[in-house]
């Protein structure tokens, strides 16, 4: 990595620190990592460090980690000195978890203490959920409508409880660790206070899932994070031994900083912490302490204040369009309380002579389309843009930035229709997804075997390259079409009379349909046959068969290890809940490591001339030369004016209330020691749509600010085709068309 470095003037502000608090608010584009990883190496080099000391370096996720490791590593070598030593890049749960390990015995934990992942969580706390859901069938009443009818009750209950049980506890458990709650704890203040039905929901299920992480002798990540902070309080000794190990602290994305976070940095800070963010790209707040007001405090208080407002990344009309942006939330959002989601400075472009300078000005580079576009019509005029774009640009990057997965996965299904090579950035790869799908669909018929439909998915599985051979198609689509009329399909697979087993079948005439049933009942024989091996060999030995790819069969023994791990956790468990966390995997709801570059640390400058389709959460640190922005509609960017619906609200639940909100907001009650802190039931929806509002706002301009060269926004009228156009989006549009006068 290159360690030329001319920094801008804000940036030169910002390496003559020498001591004391810092506080930096940094535009999108500043080189705020760049600048950060400069001050450490200085800091390193000017000889203020003892032997045994180290700069602190504390960042958002691991990719960030091996960023500046890199670019600090390679500073610290310019300057002649040894790298890797004299700083210590962490994210905040690789910290906790050194804090914790410096004695575990402090906070109650055996120095053979484990730490489950976010899988495994996940699983541990759907299972508490379920196990409430299925022990309170009564107590529906305070979840549900009133006026639904029987049947939709029934079916309600059935489909969609599970996942809103799952959610609310997810959400209360998070929070009330947040507010270093126990079970205990908590319990001993819902005792003393007014019935909370939400609350006591959300503490029923926690204390299970608490109690299942016990027996299991290990801690989630946000018990660890809890469980620092508890050992940095409770023993001056620690906290005087790692004060001393990092006289400095710099921190990286403070805007999503929470407020555990701020409590252990202040704590092991002896006065030199520098915090650099933005708080206008402050997006993953929801359900969480993390809030960008501590570092807006920060800087206000700090002894000292610098902005890193100039960013080389945009062409200044894209700049201008954020700035815009700002402006209009500001002074024009019709919910007051919104008008400072965003905040200055604003982005300011490179001077003509700076080092770092900004693509050429080009107001044709903003498309914002007004055309009202149903979903499906919208997906088509993204790939025919996309498709009079790419071949004059296969040396320029581009990305289409969607708002859920869903959406994603249909526009790149969409693309590979028209032929339109593309990069998946979802919460896995179309890879991966395929092989955990096709593993489950086998799986799941051997869970049940008696079931013709999905023995016939099962033959589509074996032979889904046939789906493209037009020769073969007859075979493809006959063949399911005459298993699933099998009225038994033990007597396909296992007759009693092997020379009769075609006597189930209706409708088979042809030699080489009866060739190809027997062939098929060849492979199902000895896949019932892997049923009585464990989970891990049941899936290699399945494999075997299905793939000949060698991602897929490398990806298919990961996939293996992971259910080996889940069948070693959950003792009772058999193939039909196993199989589970196959389908959660194919179903794009679970982020899974598989063997791909896209899977890990992502690079857009790999995939020049191909077309990346990302979450606009997931592309916050990316940048692109064009960028399309999709589905910009009062839904998925809504403004709290008219008969706009939210996110998180059920239709089915009582009086329209968003139960995750409102159960944390009954944590909050129960640990109120003030009556005027109470908030009553239904003002935690209301603060949940406006916080909803000010993040998506956040996230529009972060969707604006990853593009260098172009934006093309458009928006859709939903499902229901009741949207309309988000209100920032109109504005937006009208300011673009004044500017072309």
């Amino acid at each position: 990595m290159t360690t030329t470095f001319i920094p801008r003037p804000s940036q030169a502000e910002i390496l003559r620190y020498q001591g004391g608090t810092l506080g930096i608010s940094a535009v999108p584009g500043s080189g705020k990592t760049h600048t950060l990883s400069a001050l450490a190496a200085q800091i390193i080099a000017s000889g203020v460090l003892g032997l045994d000391q180290e700069v602190l370096i504390v960042t958002l996720v691991n990719s960030a980690v091996d960023n500046f490791s890199a670019r600090i590593g390679g500073f610290v070598r310019a300057s002649g000195l040894i790298p890797n030593i004299g700083y210590r890049v962490r994210t905040l749960h690789g910290l906790a978890h050194d804090i914790v390990r410096e004695n575990p015995s402090l906070i109650g934990l055996d120095n053979r203490f484990a730490i489950v992942d976010e899988r495994e969580a996940d699983a541990i706390r759907k299972e508490a959920a379920s196990t409430w859901l299925a022990s309170h069938p009564y107590d529906l009443d305070v979840l549900l409508d009133a006026g639904l009818d029987a049947s939709r009750r029934d079916w309600i209950v059935r489909e969609k409880l599970p996942e809103l049980i799952n959610d609310l506890a997810t959400a209360f458990i998070r929070s009330a660790k947040d507010r270093r709650q126990t079970p205990d704890s908590l319990r001993n203040r819902l005792d003393a206070a007014p019935p909370l039905p939400l609350a006591e929901i959300g503490w029923d299920i926690y204390a299970n899932y608490q109690r299942a992480l016990n027996y299991r002798g290990a801690v989630d990540f946000d018990d660890l994070i809890r469980l620092a902070l508890e050992a940095l309080t409770i023993s001056p000794e620690l906290l005087a031994r790692l004060q001393a190990r990092f006289p400095f602290i710099l921190e990286d994305e403070a805007q999503d900083s929470s407020a555990l976070q701020e409590q252990i940095l202040g704590k092991l800070s002896v006065g030199n912490w520098v915090r650099v963010g933005d708080p206008n790209q402050a997006i993953f707040e929801t359900f969480t302490t993390a809030k960008p007001e501590y570092l807006l405090n920060f800087i206000a208080h700090a002894d000292y204040r610098r902005e890193l407002p100039v960013s080389g990344r945009s062409q200044p009309s894209i700049i201008a369009l954020a700035n815009r942006l700002i402006d209009w939330v500001n002074t024009q959002h019709p919910q007051p309380t919104c008008q400072d989601a965003l905040t200055t400075p604003y982005i300011q472009p490179a001077a003509l002579d700076n080092p770092q300078p900004n693509p050429p000005d080009n107001l044709n580079g903003l498309h914002l389309v007004g055309t009202k576009f149903t979903p499906e019509e919208e997906a088509r005029a993204i790939v025919k843009s996309l498709e009079g774009w790419l071949p004059q640009n296969q040396d320029k990057t581009v990305a289409v930035l969607v708002p859920t997965n869903r959406r994603g996965v249909s526009l790149i299904n969409l693309m590979k229709e028209r032929k339109i090579e593309c990069v998946e950035y979802l919460s896995s790869t179309a890879s991966t997804r395929a092989t955990a799908g096709a593993l489950s669909l086998v799986s799941t018929y051997l869970a049940d075997p008696s079931s013709a439909a999905k023995l016939a998915r099962v033959y589509q599985v074996w032979r889904r390259a046939w789906r493209v051979e037009d020769t073969m198609k007859g075979l493809y689509e006959g063949v399911p079409a005459l298993i699933r009329k099998c009225s038994e399909v033990e007597a396909y697979i296992a007759p009693r009379d092997e020379k009769n087993w075609l006597a189930g079948l209706i409708g088979v005439e042809a030699l080489d349909v009866t060739d190809e049933l027997e062939s098929f009942r060849k492979v199902v024989q000895r896949w019932l046959g892997t049923t009585l091996l464990p989970i891990d060999q049941m899936i290699l030995t399945i494999s075997q068969e299905l793939f000949t790819e060698p991602s897929d069969l490398a990806l298919s023994h990961k996939l293996a290890l992971v259910l080996r791990q889940v069948a070693h956790d959950h003792a009772d468990w058999r193939l039909p809940e196993l199989t589970l966390e196959l389908n959660v995997i194919a179903r794009n709801e679970r982020r899974f490591l598989g063997f791909s570059n896209d899977d890990g640390g992502f690079d857009p400058e790999r995939y020049r001339g191909k077309v990346v389709v990302c979450t606009m959460h997931k592309a916050k640190g990316l940048e692109w030369d064009r960028v399309y922005l999709v589905s910009v509609n009062n839904y998925d960017f809504p403004s709290g004016v008219g008969k706009e619906t939210f996110i998180g609200e059920k239709n089915y639940a009582r009086d329209g209330l968003n139960l995750q909100a409102e159960a944390v907001a009954q944590l909050d009650n129960a640990l109120s020691n003030s009556e005027y802190d109470w908030l009553p039931e239904g003002q935690a929806t209301q603060r949940a749509r406006i916080d909803y509002i000010r993040e998506r706002l956040r996230l529009l301009y972060v969707g604006i600010t990853r593009a260098r060269l172009d934006v093309i926004m458009t928006w859709n009228t939903g499902q229901q085709g009741d949207k309309t156009q988000a209100q920032p989006f109109a504005d937006l549009q009208g300011w673009v068309e004044n500017q072309r006068k």
